[in-house]
């Protein structure tokens, strides 16, 4: 396109690379790792201090109740929001012609996600814990250690 002066539309100017390709669809190795570093840099406070918060949040608090302890989803859902955010930072990176920074998004996204996904986990084992052994049932008798030196 020719910018011509007498010309009603705006003149938008264009910057090819000598091969022909514009540089957005080129995609600039050394400009997506420099914007990946700058979101890494902004990120890796957020996670520490995340982590630090979850990490310190039932410090010293002791279990007051008895019985089986409920579920509590606070860090899964804490670290799958981080997931998710790094996941729409990512979006954002690849559909604007940054593949390395989106990369380096998605392997963060993943990483969350691993560590949303142990949370669950762990507080599922929390919550649901592996009943007692069960004893062979004798004669109408009720379970007893077979050590008669316990017993007394």
């Amino acid at each position: 396109m020719s910018c011509e002066p007498g010309r009603r539309l705006p003149c938008v100017p264009t910057t090819e690379s000598p091969t022909g390709e514009s540089a957005v669809s080129r995609g600039d190795g050394f400009e997506g790792g420099c914007i990946s570093l700058i979101v890494l840099l902004i990120e890796i406070p957020v996670a520490v201090l995340l982590g630090l918060g979850l990490a310190l949040r039932g410090w010293g608090r002791a279990e007051e109740r008895t019985g089986t302890p409920t579920m509590d989803w606070v860090p899964v859902l804490w670290l799958g929001g981080l997931a998710l955010g790094t996941l729409v930072v990512a979006v954002l990176f690849l559909c604007s012609a940054h593949p390395w920074a989106g990369a380096v998004q998605l392997v963060i996204t993943a990483i969350a996600l691993i560590f949303a996904m142990a949370a669950w986990r762990g507080e599922y084992e929390r919550a649901h814990p592996a009943p007692p052994p069960t004893c062979p049932p004798r004669a109408g008798t009720p379970c007893s250690s077979a050590d008669p030196v316990i017993d007394r």
